[in-house]
């Protein structure tokens, strides 16, 4: 971690870790406040709906993520999570809501699960546009849960108000660094996925070269010039571009096995199907 600190001193990354939360003790909270980490926990609801998530021994995970959860608040950590809504949970928007509210989290994202070999029956778009809905309406009723989907489309709309068309804006590129080191860019998904195409998608390793060296050079790497192309034809053909920004470069190779190629069943669930439950939302409320 103290390779990081000039950089994190000068304000120029931010820590973030992402965990199942089952490991998480009073070291791992000492570690996280000294160097200001965002932490996210991925949990998938109650009990019930986290029943996919289990442990190195093979059973269900969720009673050791509650503990770990629950320790982070006690050490006087925020966090947020990250909750995959399946096929099997994308028709109980409002229980989920409302266990996420219980728990005491910062904030929740969805992700309408995604082509990463999960081997279950694809989310309908139909599906998604109805779960959206639902969260939309929880959130009128007075739920005061924060939703990371629903704040950036409402950050979007504040920020379109009086202002045109702006210039595109950059991509994040989410440097993902291993436990040794080795690196990836544009999608936290793509680290330690093996394709020769692609160099296995390494950027480098922070312990041999320096990680603004990386995303400068980043050019030479072919997913990260194919990605570039996409985000070209999303920005002169698709409608929704100028809220999704191009989405993720990770569910294009999942979905695709290439990351030349457009839209993604992710852009119509998490970000079209989202648009359009909330254009519908405000039509119907204001017809009333």
């Amino acid at each position: 971690m103290e390779s990081f600190e000039p950089l994190r001193s000068s304000s120029l990354v931010k820590h973030g870790i992402q965990s199942n939360g089952t490991l998480i003790d009073s070291r791992w909270c000492d570690l996280f406040k000294h160097y200001d980490f965002d932490v996210g926990i991925s949990v998938d609801g109650p009990p019930w709906a986290n029943r996919d998530r289990v442990n190195w021994r093979g059973t269900e995970s969720f009673t050791q993520a509650r503990r770990g959860m629950e320790r982070l608040q006690s050490a006087g950590i925020d966090f947020t999570v990250i909750c995959v809504v399946t096929p099997a949970t994308i028709g109980h928007a409002e229980e989920l809501v409302d266990f996420f509210g219980a728990i005491g989290c910062a904030s929740v994202g969805f992700n309408i699960e995604e082509e990463e070999g999960a081997g279950r029956p694809a989310v309908q778009e139909s599906a998604a546009y109805e779960f959206w809905r639902a969260v939309l309406r929880h959130r009128e009723a007075g739920g005061d849960l924060r939703v990371r989907e629903l704040d950036r489309l409402n950050d979007f709309l504040a920020a379109r108000v009086g202002a045109g068309d702006g210039p595109r804006r950059p991509f994040d590129p989410i440097p993902t660094v291993a436990y040794d080191g080795d690196t990836v860019l544009l999608s936290p998904e793509l680290l330690g996925i093996k394709d020769a195409k692609y160099a296995d998608f390494l950027a480098g390793n922070v312990l041999r070269t320096p990680l603004s060296q990386m995303i400068a050079e980043s050019g030479r790497l072919a997913y990260v010039r194919e990605f570039e192309e996409a985000l070209g034809k999303c920005a002169t053909g698709c409608d929704y571009f100028a809220f999704c920004g191009g989405a993720q470069a990770g569910n294009r190779y999942f979905e695709h096995g290439s990351l030349t190629i457009a839209e993604t069943a992710y852009c119509r669930n998490t970000r079209q199907s989202l648009v359009r439950a909330a254009a519908d939302h405000i039509t119907e409320r204001n017809s009333t």
